[in-house]
C-alpha cells in the first residue's frame, strides 16, 4: 500500500534525525511527560515539556521555548521522536506535541490541538519559568504544515477551542521543513491527493475534489496576512511527495504581505535527507532561531539548534 510506503519512509528518516540529537550535554533537564493541553485528553492530546534547569548562582530568567510537531501523514508520528532537544544545552526550554491523527478525527482537529497546546504552554509559563512572548515552532512535513498553520493563524479565530479560551496561540518564528501549504493547487500530483487512500483524503475525510472547502481550510497560503510570523522555510528540489512549488508559493505570498520569509531549497534533496543536516543549513537555522527568540543572558549558539528532520 503506498500510503503505509510512505509513512515507514518518513518516519524512519525523522527517527534517525531525531536519534543524533538526543543527547545533550550539561545538566539533565526537568521533564514533565505525557501533560494533557486540554481537558478530558484523548490519547494523543498531549505534550512533554522540557525545561533546562538553571545554576543556582544565576538570576532566574524566563526561557524561549521551541516547540517541535512531528510529521507521520497526519495518521502516525509521536512526540518522543524531537530533534529540537539538541537546543536546551543553549538555554531554550522544547516541548514536542502529539495531536489526534485522522483516523481518529479528520481536520481541523490536528490544528486545533496544536494550536490549543501553545495556549496551553503560554498559559502556564511562569511556572515553567518560559516567555510567553518566545515561543517558536518547528516541524518537517505534515509538521511542517502544522507549524506553517499556527505562523499565519495566530490572530485567525476558526480553529479555536473551548480550552483555554482567551489566550493567544500565536507564534513568534517558523521552521517549516517541507510542509504542503495549498491543497488546491497541487501541480501534477493533484490527483494523487483524489486517491481513496491518500493522506490527504484520509485527512479530509474524502478526497479533495468533494471537500474543496475543507482543503482550502487546510491550506496556509490562504491564511496568509500582515501579522504572520517570521518563516524558515526548507524544501528540497527532489521532493517526491511534496511539490517545491508549495514551499515557493508559501514564501512569497509571506514577502507580499511584508513579512519576513526566507526559503532555502536543499539541491538534489527529496523528502528530507542528508541535505537537510548540512553545515551551511544547520547555521541558518541557529541564526533564524537566535534573531527570533534571543535568548537573555546566554551566548549566540555556536552549533546547529538540531538537525532538520524529515518527517511525514
Amino acid at each position: 500500500m503506498l500510503l503505509g510506503r510512505i509513512i515507514r519512509l518518513v518516519l524512519l528518516a525523522q527517527g534517525l534525525a531525531a536519534t543524533a540529537l538526543m543527547a545533550h550535554s550539561g545538566p539533565s533537564p526537568r521533564i514533565l511527560r505525557d501533560v494533557p493541553y486540554v481537558p478530558n485528553a484523548a490519547p494523543r492530546q498531549r505534550l512533554d515539556l522540557y525545561v533546562p534547569r538553571q545554576p543556582p548562582n544565576m538570576p532566574r530568567q524566563p526561557m524561549p521555548l521551541m516547540v517541535w510537531i512531528h510529521g507521520g501523514a497526519w495518521r502516525a508520528g509521536t512526540k518522543a521522536d524531537c530533534p529540537a532537544l539538541g537546543l536546551l544545552q543553549f538555554g531554550y526550554a522544547v516541548a514536542s506535541v502529539e495531536y489526534r491523527f485522522s483516523q481518529d478525527a479528520v481536520w481541523p482537529a490536528q490544528i486545533q490541538d496544536c494550536k490549543a497546546a501553545i495556549r496551553w504552554l503560554r498559559l502556564h509559563a511562569a511556572e515553567n519559568n518560559i516567555d510567553p512572548n518566545r515561543i517558536g515552532v518547528w516541524g518537517a512535513s505534515a509538521g511542517g504544515h502544522l507549524v506553517a498553520m499556527l505562523g499565519v493563524t495566530g490572530t485567525v479565530p476558526d480553529f479555536d477551542t473551548p480550552a483555554n479560551a482567551g489566550v493567544s496561540s500565536a507564534v513568534q518564528c517558523v521552521i517549516d521543513c517541507f510542509g504542503p501549504t495549498d491543497f488546491l493547487h497541487y501541480g501534477d500530483k493533484q490527483a494523487q491527493l483524489d486517491a481513496p487512500n491518500s493522506a490527504v483524503s484520509l485527512l479530509f475525510g474524502g478526497p479533495v475534489s468533494t471537500r474543496q472547502p475543507l482543503a482550502r481550510s487546510a491550506s496556509p497560503v490562504y491564511f496568509v496576512g500582515r501579522d504572520a510570523a517570521p518563516f524558515l522555510i526548507l524544501h528540497g528540489d527532489r521532493d517526491p511527495l511534496v511539490p517545491l512549488q508549495q514551499s515557493k508559493e508559501l514564501a512569497a505570498d509571506l514577502k507580499a504581505n511584508g513579512v519576513e520569509a526566507t526559503l532555502q531549497v536543499i539541491p538534489g534533496a527529496g523528502h528530507g535527507g542528508p541535505g537537510f543536516s548540512s553545515s551551511y543549513v544547520l547555521k541558518l537555522m541557529s541564526d533564524f532561531v537566535n534573531r527570533h527568540l534571543k535568548p537573555p543572558l546566554n551566548p549566540p549558539l555556536q552549533h546547529p539548534p538540531a538537525q532538520a528532520a524529515a518527517g511525514g
